[in-house]
């Protein structure tokens, strides 16, 4: 199986930070594609990577066992594979697509959550409610990206090569943290904090623990995530 490092070919998309955030609506689930994409039958070329995308989240929201074939994909938007295949070399090109758009649309749900309450330490406890509350939302597509996702350098990778998500982690770390810290427990915060939420997640889509609302905020908001 596919499983690259964290770190995607920059031409498969790039979050954009808190810009992605402020412009997208805080109940999209798609896409935004200018209207009039098609002119005879076909796309712009840069309108049929986004709609591509855009459907082929459509399919991990609403179906239980999507085709996520190119072919399959091609059909749905009724172009020639050939058209996809040049934005999409192969499938696992499009899977890490579909990952890195699902991690941007969680960042920038958690950039406007936290963002709602003024930031700060209480807006990075509302980013990890929110992470929770996206991924039992969004089961399937929380399978794909982490299925995607290899080894991930907290402390150094590039986080615009990471997702939105991983962006927001680790500036809600750097703004809740005092300046004088060492990079090892800069890191350390951020596992800790990433692991706490991430696991809650996968307890409740695994079966073994329900979903309760305000049980997982009381559990996130207890956590000082080492900032103490």
């Amino acid at each position: 199986m596919h499983k690259p490092a964290w770190s995607l070919d920059p031409s498969l998309g790039k979050p954009t930070h808190y810009v992605y955030a402020v412009n997208m609506n805080a109940n999209a689930n798609s896409v935004n594609i200018k209207s009039g994409v098609r002119e005879s039958g076909g796309y712009h070329h840069g309108d049929l990577r986004a709609a591509a995308i855009a459907a082929g989240m459509k399919k991990i929201d609403e179906q239980d066992h999507p085709d996520l074939g190119l072919r399959a994909l091609a059909r749905d938007l009724g172009v020639s594979a050939t058209a996809l295949y040049r934005h999409f070399p192969n499938k696992d090109a499009l899977l890490d697509a579909l990952a890195l758009e699902g991690l941007n649309r969680l960042g920038a749900h958690q950039a406007q959550a936290a963002q709602s309450v003024g930031g700060g330490r209480e807006g990075f406890g509302e980013m990890g409610v929110t992470y929770v509350r996206w991924a039992v939302e969004h089961p399937a597509l929380v399978r794909l990206i982490y299925d995607r996702v290899g080894k991930v350098d907290l402390a150094g990778g590039n986080p615009t090569k990471m997702g939105e998500a991983f962006y927001q982690l680790r500036a809600g770390i750097a703004a809740t943290m005092p300046e004088d810290i060492t990079p090892e427990q800069r890191a350390t915060a951020t596992l800790h904090a990433w692991s706490l939420v991430h696991g809650l997640a996968m307890l409740i889509l695994d079966g073994q623990v329900e979903y309760d609302a305000e049980m997982i905020r009381k559990v996130v908001t207890l956590a000082d995530f080492g900032l103490q």
